[in-house]
């Protein structure tokens, strides 16, 4: 088998007492690796270029700043609020160089929800954009907290000072221990359900999930005959906010490479068919709304995306016709690849690609080789909770040990809230959301199945199935449709799609068309205790 081959004794991804044997054990050694690229083109961002050599020796200089002229010391935290600019990378592997642990801030937040972030990891200084410093400057002047200005776009306010380059190439990173066992980021989960949780990792938690990525684009090259770490370094469009998770499995796969990764100040899928033919972009990465957005236009510009090789999509449940989509209009030159991963396991940690993801459009997978996978407690069809264990898993959440009691089951594993099962060849395939999950009378009702039925339908754009309330049910099973623009399909000829395909108990008793674009957060995920009241009023 792949994996075997990959994972022997004396292979690239051995494995020995549940950590990668041969990989990085903390993230600085991660990126001390990268300033061998030297010249090779490492950021594009709106006509500005940084090679690996460039942007590693401003690392260093800002590691260098943050430790002496700002007085911090290692295991201080450091909060990052920017949208994607190559500075993000500069301030995130600087506070890795410095021994500091790095806080991303969702860059959309609003003041007062970067205040409650700020309030709870109470970081020693602020590294943000021009256009966030008003939404952290009273936070910041109520706790005398300095703050770093990358590019920025007026006067500033008391206490911050812009961000002037250090690129000296001979001084190098601070001379610090940094341990395996140090934190290394706490991110915040998205807080969809609740307020967020700064979700703690420590370097070899990130140093694991660094290697995955490198783990499944190998196990890929060896699934379709390519000898690993052969052809071309990747250029990859990523389309995903840095602060969020899933960027993260981004970036390391493209580091790792040597690659280029191609940023977007916004999303535009005319600019990003753009940026693909000028930059010659081989990997596409991004939530599957902008991919299936990128693919119709493609398709209707009779676009041939003819550098692209890898279509990757992640931070919210793929639709099983997005595969098809890729198949029809590219053949098996586009692979497609979904996945799985949380905020809590720093990234992904399964992966279902290429053929193996067109013949199985369902799964997300099989997991890394660090990471083991529990179904608890499965009903008679085998679907339970997914509970996950591995390398790459966080230690907690940042001072709150009842939450990560609550996360955290006895021997590690932790709780993800998802249902799934895996079958007998070891993929899993993620049912739904624990909390999402519709009970009518008595009958779970899967949302995601839902969903990707009423996907097939080709004048569906977008969808959102979830419960609302019922007298005698207890929950209805209801649902929010997008349409294309044009199209004429009626509520009862959707219900009827719905109803030829699953059961009559899983078919949406209401079914709500709307113009406007479903509610999503910034990581791509429907927030549907919006859709809820519309639908419950009957908005």
């Amino acid at each position: 088998m792949v994996e075997a081959r990959l994972t022997a004794v004396g292979a690239p991804f051995e494995v020995s007492e549940g950590v990668y044997a041969s990989g990085p054990r903390t993230l600085r050694e991660f990126v001390e690796v990268v300033w061998g690229y030297g010249d090779q083109v490492f950021l594009v961002s709106e006509g500005r270029v940084l090679t690996y050599r460039e942007f590693f020796d401003a690392s260093c200089g800002l590691a260098r700043r943050l430790l002496g002229e700002c007085g911090l010391r290692p295991g201080d935290r450091v909060v990052i609020a920017m949208r994607n600019l190559p500075e993000w990378q500069i301030a995130f592997w600087a506070a890795q160089l410095a021994g500091l642990v790095a806080v991303p801030l969702n860059a959309w937040w609003t003041e007062d929800e970067c205040a409650y972030a700020l309030d709870d990891c109470a970081p020693g200084v602020l590294l943000v954009d021009g256009e966030r410093v008003g939404r952290v400057e009273a936070w910041a002047g109520r706790n005398r907290v300095p703050g770093i200005v990358f590019q920025p776009e007026g006067p500033l306010p008391a206490g911050f000072r812009a961000y002037v380059p250090d690129t000296d190439p001979f001084l190098g990173p601070p001379p610090v221990d940094v341990l395996p066992e140090h934190d290394a980021t706490i991110v915040y989960t998205s807080g969809t359900t609740g307020r967020p949780k700064g979700a703690v990792a420590t370097h070899l938690a990130q140093a694991g999930a660094a290697m995955n990525p490198r783990y499944f684009a190998a196990a890929a090259a060896l699934a379709r005959g390519d000898v690993p770490g052969t052809g071309p370094a990747p250029v990859s469009l990523t389309t995903f906010p840095f602060f969020h998770v899933a960027a993260f499995t981004s970036f390391y796969g493209v580091m790792a490479a040597g690659g280029t990764l191609v940023m977007m100040r916004k999303w535009d899928p005319a600019l990003a068919l753009e940026l693909i033919r000028e930059h010659r972009v081989t990997h596409y990465a991004g939530v599957p709304t902008t991919a299936l957005q990128l693919l119709d236009l493609a398709r209707a510009t009779g676009d041939r995306l003819d550098s692209l090789t890898l279509l990757s999509t992640g931070g919210a449940a793929a639709p099983p016709g997005i595969v098809d989509g890729i198949s029809a209009g590219y053949g098996e030159r586009v692979e497609p690849r979904n996945g799985y991963g949380l905020t809590e396991t720093c990234g992904g940690v399964l992966s279902n690609v290429g053929a193996e993801y067109r013949a199985h459009p369902g799964s997300v997978g099989r997991p890394s080789p660090v990471t083991e996978v529990r179904v608890d407690r499965p009903d008679a069809g085998g679907v339970g909770e997914l509970w996950l264990r591995g390398q790459s898993l966080v230690r907690g959440y940042w001072g709150d040990e009842a939450a990560t009691r609550a996360a955290f089951a006895d021997g590690g594993w932790f709780r993800t809230g998802d249902l799934g099962r895996v079958d007998a060849e070891g993929r899993v395939f993620v049912v739904d959301r624990l909390t999402d999950m519709v009970i009518r009378g008595g009958e779970n009702v899967y949302c995601v199945e839902v969903e990707g039925v009423l996907h097939e339908h080709p004048d569906v754009v977008d969808a959102a199935v979830l419960g609302v309330p019922h007298p005698l049910l207890g929950e209805e099973v209801a649902a929010v449709v997008r349409l294309r623009p044009g199209a004429a399909v009626g509520v009862e000829e959707l219900r009827a799609h719905v109803g030829a395909r699953l059961a009559a108990f899983k078919v949406p008793t209401q079914v709500l068309v709307r113009e406007e674009e479903l509610p999503r957060n910034p990581t791509g995920k429907i927030l549907k205790r919006e859709l809820r009241g519309s639908l419950v009023t009957g908005g």
